[in-house]
């Protein structure tokens, strides 16, 4: 089939390069002219492990392109899908869904008839609707359907996510778009991902609240973990012994700075609103949106504490920029809000990321950035590890026992065992570990 991807952001250039791999003719479309240029020429402008080396296959194979023209790119397109951002809209907290529109209105002036739009960018419920209402104004009676097709994408491992799905879902009552939806997702059969079909609003409602859900399962075990501090207990252990339980689940039952990145922030604020604008409050998500904010500041607290009580004048050594490993996203990351306040209390900063330092640098003003992680650690007063990339699973401790001008380390991710540290002489301090 010919589809289109208007937006060659994250979700949309990693969902033109997988449909393109599944055999399908993609033309990946952004109002960009520098980016298309990147594209053009084979650099991808974002980290993702794998998609380079996919890209530049699907490309030879003639499957993939890249343009600014969206008029000959949709002209004959069977499918063509929206994939712009929808961050959130200053001032209310409300998704913007400026881009979205803009782009629907677009896409109706030069689909063709009986073509069906896609949205995949992650809207609040009823935005279909509005799509919808744009597109009948446009082209009255062109016979275009507009479908619901969230993204279910984890960054870092979002190839894997797109081509062996936990589920599909799709938001039409068009018999035609259904068809149309069933074939392109056709290859994905052999995978068994399931195609679960439902009204466009419940598709919308889907995205949102299983991003909620994962971000409601990290905030309570950041809870516990504060709580294990308090009594002594090892919040390592307590997720384990309940995510045996096959009802709860052990994914997403790690103990840490908060979340961030590009999704749950701006889709738990998302949902928040939506639901307070349909008179029907999410309280439990209220709460952890707000929860979630307090726990970033928190932890320079805590790094503050680990240090005697004072970083005013010390030098802190940061390995990990980027909101979680395997991507170069600084979105909502937590080392946003813990390193400015380390500054504040006087600290300087020296950090260390293996992807995102080129997108850190204008974010974080003020800080060092590091050649490697061991330069990072010369002479620091202490070692704070933000992002758990497999590079810092595996140091040298004794080096960098040898490195730091004082052995402190506190490790916001648990990567190491409190016990080890100590035996190496560390003053280690986890997060709800057991010291």
């Amino acid at each position: 089939m010919r589809l289109v991807m208007v937006g060659s952001g994250y979700v949309g250039l990693v969902s033109g390069v997988c449909f393109a791999d599944f055999g399908h003719d993609v033309v990946c479309v952004d109002k960009d002219p520098a980016k298309i240029a990147r594209l053009q020429a084979g650099e991808v402008p974002i980290f993702e492990p794998g998609l380079d080396a996919l890209m530049e296959a699907n490309v030879k194979a003639g499957r993939l392109s890249f343009t600014t023209d969206l008029p000959s790119a949709a002209g004959d397109a069977d499918a063509i899908f929206i994939a712009v951002g929808t961050p959130t809209r200053r001032g209310d907290g409300h998704a913007d869904l400026s881009y979205v529109y803009a782009a629907a209105r677009e896409i109706a002036g030069v689909a063709a008839e009986g073509a069906v739009i896609v949205t995949k960018s992650t809207v609040p419920v009823g935005t279909g609707d509005e799509v919808e209402r744009i597109v009948a104004e446009v082209r009255p009676g062109a016979g275009i359907a507009v479908v619901s097709n969230p993204e279910f994408l984890r960054e870092g491992a979002a190839i894997e996510d797109f081509k062996r799905p936990d589920r599909i879902v799709v938001g039409t009552d068009e018999e035609h778009a259904r068809k149309v939806m069933t074939e392109i997702y056709r290859p994905l059969y052999i995978n068994q991902g399931p195609l679960i079909f439902v009204n466009r609003r419940t598709s919308e409602l889907i995205k949102y609240a299983a991003n909620a859900f994962l971000a409601m399962k990290i905030t309570f075990i950041n809870e516990m973990a504060d709580l294990c501090e308090k009594v002594d207990a090892d919040v390592q252990d307590v997720a384990r012994g309940i995510g045996l339980d096959n009802r709860i689940g052990s994914k997403f039952l790690h103990a840490g700075p908060g979340y961030g990145g590009s999704c749950f922030p701006k889709d738990t604020l998302a949902l928040v609103k939506t639901a307070q604008h349909a008179e029907s409050p999410v309280r439990l998500i209220e709460t952890v949106v707000s929860v979630n904010d307090l726990r970033k500041k928190r932890m320079a607290q805590k790094v503050i504490a680990a240090c005697g009580g004072s970083v005013a004048g010390k030098r802190v050594a940061v390995l990990g920029l980027a909101f979680k490993p395997n991507t170069d996203d600084m979105r909502d990351a937590p080392s946003l809000d813990i390193l400015p306040m380390l500054q504040q209390a006087g600290a300087e900063i020296i950090a260390y990321d293996p992807e995102s330092m080129e997108q850190a640098r204008p974010l974080l003003p003020g800080i060092t950035f590091a050649s490697g992680a061991y330069d990072c650690l010369e002479d620091a007063d202490a070692l704070v590890i933000i992002t758990e990339w497999n590079a810092f699973r595996a140091l040298d401790l004794k080096r960098v026992k040898a490195a730091l001008k004082r052995p402190i380390v506190i490790d916001l991710r648990n990567i190491y065992r409190p016990n080890e540290m100590a035996a190496l002489g560390f003053s280690y301090h986890g997060v709800g570990r057991k010291d």
